[in-house]
């Protein structure tokens, strides 16, 4: 079915993401299945080669992350699917990305755990995870959608966001949204944004200099005679270990967060719902954000004064937008599919009380749940 917008589809999430990464450009998918992500790897493992792509079955997580790299520094966009167990064995490569500057796409389907927990079940654990889960001092962009059309708009600007700021993005999804079925309308063309290539000549070229942007410039190594160096340890534009001192390494690692920093507002992404004259805020993400959207509209039906607020982009915590919206309200109510984890950061940026609502049992929240708690705050 056909619409001036696109092609209309009924739709799974974790189908959507597969689409949308080729859309946005993916040619190189390397995965390991598991549960509730492995629709992603295997869509990918025919849609690829339709498509002048390569579908890659790795041996396990861990080399996952590292032919996705790979194929990211040949100049090609690359992504991989997982979760919570799979996505803690990427976490040492993922620094990698990070530390080098590697433009690539982590799809985690969250699951309950820790450990295998309950592979089936949804849960929003991975939170803190997807910010922290790699050591060291390391910017993170992670992005959550609650509808298969988020899925797709979300996959595309992370890609997008990954290209341009040389860095790896994470889709934080769930078990509920990946697995839920939704009709959506598939755009013709979706906006593509590629990596900045350099126009130096190979003899000239710094893998690692970089303008006011603090982006550096890319080079498909091998081609033209563009061969160069990178490393994992602190490094200096040439891409060698940097033996000049430890001004030299605080100014790379400022820099490498310097260039989210900047972009910060351009890759925040938002949804509000009834939030002009709330008096109750709800802020929730992911699959959550459906539940919350059905108890805003029961509790105005009741004459209470509830708003919503929806995060997309979670990393770099959308500070500004917290305090914007919390400005005018009584009271914050955060419900979490876990104990408790994006709440604190709500609570350093809130200008209202803030109370959770949690669950960890691998069941959603419901409506009804959320509309207790609000009822039992006001």
């Amino acid at each position: 079915m056909k619409s001036k917008a696109g092609t209309v589809r009924f739709m799974q999430g974790n189908e959507a993401v597969a689409e949308a990464a080729i859309a946005a450009g993916v040619k190189i998918f390397a995965g390991y299945p598991i549960t509730p992500a492995s629709e992603i790897s295997e869509i990918m493992s025919i849609r690829l080669p339709q498509e002048d792509g390569i579908y890659i079955q790795m041996e396990d997580e861990l080399a996952s992350m590292g032919a996705i790299i790979g194929a990211s520094m040949g100049g090609k966009k690359s992504m991989t699917a997982t979760s919570g167990p799979g996505f803690s064995l990427m976490q040492e490569n993922l620094g990698f990305a990070a530390m080098v500057e590697i433009p690539c796409l982590i799809v985690d389907v969250m699951r309950v755990g820790p450990a295998s927990g309950m592979p089936t079940h949804p849960s929003q654990g991975d939170v803190m995870q997807s910010r922290w889960g790699t050591h060291g001092d390391h910017p993170m962009v992670v992005l959550s959608p609650a509808t298969v059309t988020e899925a797709y708009n979300l996959t595309v600007e992370a890609i997008n966001i990954s290209e341009k700021l040389r860095t790896p993005v994470i889709l934080l999804s769930d078990a509920i949204v990946g697995h839920l079925k939704e009709k959506i309308e598939v755009p013709e063309k979706v906006k593509l944004i590629n990596r900045k290539m350099t126009r130096q000549p190979a003899e000239k070229y710094l893998p690692f200099a970089t303008g006011e942007d603090c982006i550096p410039e890319f080079a498909e190594r091998g081609q033209d005679g563009y061969r160069y160096h990178m490393c994992s340890n602190v490094h200096n534009e040439l891409g060698f270990p940097n033996d000049s001192g430890h001004d030299a390494a605080e100014r790379m690692l400022k820099r490498i967060h310097r260039k989210i920093e900047i972009h910060q507002d351009e890759i925040t992404f938002y949804n509000t719902f009834d939030v002009e004259d709330a008096e109750i805020l709800i802020i929730a993400y992911g699959c959550v954000t459906r539940s919350a959207k059905d108890a805003v509209k029961t509790l105005r039906q009741e004459g209470i004064k509830a708003g919503l607020l929806q995060l997309q982009t979670i990393w770099p915590f959308p500070d500004k937008i917290v305090r914007r919206f919390t400005a005018n309200v009584k009271t914050v109510v955060v419900p979490e599919m876990n104990l408790g984890q994006l709440i604190s950061e709500v609570r350093l940026n809130s200008c209202a009380e803030v109370v959770g609502l949690n669950r960890a049992d691998g069941l959603v929240i419901s409506p009804q749940a959320i509309i207790d708690k609000v009822k039992e705050v006001k």
